[in-house]
């Protein structure tokens, strides 16, 4: 397993949200992005994680609702990369995938766009 410092990880996560457009960004609100070791007990073999409410799925009636949160797991990152510059990539397309599961893109279609 790759092994890096959890400060030097987390500036992998930030390098990769400032590589998303600000007009994205700017589109995404009451949602967190967390970092954690690995998924929880029963929780398939993921990179990352999207829980909430879409986007596109939000109705007139969204209030009053906890944070959507955006969860990068680290260690199996550091299992799935063999170096730092794969580590950096696999950052990045696991936390614009995630981003991209708040606007409501599916699986399948991120796949097509090569963030599967």
């Amino acid at each position: 397993m790759l092994e890096i410092s959890p400060e030097e990880f987390e500036a992998y996560v930030d390098a990769a949200i400032e590589t998303v457009p600000d007009a994205l960004l700017d589109l995404v609100e009451n949602c967190i992005l967390v970092i954690e070791d690995a998924p929880p007990a029963g929780f398939p073999p993921l990179l990352g994680y999207y829980e909430g409410i879409a986007l596109d799925r939000r109705g007139h009636d969204y209030s009053g609702v906890l944070p959507d949160r955006i969860v990068i797991f680290r260690e199996p990152l550091l299992r799935f990369c063999a170096t730092r510059e794969e580590l950096q990539e696999q950052v990045r397309i696991t936390v614009v995938h995630e981003i991209a599961h708040f606007f409501g893109i599916d699986d399948r279609r991120l796949d097509e766009l090569g963030y599967g």
